[in-house]
């Protein structure tokens, strides 16, 4: 990757398009990546430890994907959830671009693959998912999350993947500090060194059955 980080937004260094087989929700498939994106040459293990320890997402409204890189989170969603819309974000357009010939490739037409400034402001998220991009640095990420996770709609659950070794630990307590009022933090799994972090935002209980005059 050179100088390139996988937060860059115009990666310098050589695309470097590969083909690799994963498997996606249950399916193998063909998918493309390239140089200066995360984890170009495989489902990257903390990606994969999210995968297996969420559950099915909400089967309609808008679900959202921080940091999408190549696709892999954004396009098992699409596939569990072919009529909801899934926003995958990241700020890197090589990492949008592979994300977007993906999903065609694999006729995925609810895949929105975008920088975070054309999400539309209106909408509420049904689930949020991300192997958030700690290497930005702790302020920077801070900043990304205190973004995203305040979109989400009531009774909705955010869940992010962190390694032990680079402070999922202490990303938790911040996150139980910064969401205490209207939210829930818990550790839901771990794996591989890895923690799923899940963030609830509560809301007012289901209404209940109205009687007919």
């Amino acid at each position: 990757m050179g100088s390139d980080h996988y937060f860059t937004a115009t990666p310098a260094s050589p695309e470097n398009l590969r083909t690799i087989r994963v498997t996606l929700a249950g399916r193998d498939v063909d998918v493309v990546t390239a140089g200066g994106v995360f984890s170009p040459d495989h489902i990257d293990a903390g990606t994969a430890v999210l995968l297996a320890n969420t559950p099915m997402p909400p089967q309609g409204g808008h679900l959202l994907d921080i940091g999408c890189g190549w696709g892999p989170i954004s396009l098992s969603m699409a596939l569990e959830a072919p009529h909801a819309t899934v926003w995958a974000v990241d700020v890197n357009e090589r990492a949008l671009d592979l994300t977007r010939r993906n999903a065609a490739s694999l006729g995925l037409e609810n895949v929105n693959a975008v920088t975070p400034e054309d999400v539309p402001a209106d909408i509420a998220f049904r689930a949020i998912r991300s192997n958030p991009p700690i290497r930005v640095g702790k302020d920077q990420l801070h900043g990304l999350l205190e973004t995203w996770i305040p979109r989400l709609d009531e009774r909705s659950d955010a869940h992010l993947v962190v390694s032990r070794n680079l402070g999922s630990d202490s990303l938790q307590r911040w996150l139980a500090a910064t969401f205490e009022r209207g939210y829930s933090v818990h550790r839901v799994a771990t794996g591989r060194g890895f923690r799923v972090i899940k963030v609830r935002r509560r809301g007012a209980a289901a209404t209940g059955v109205i009687p007919l005059p």
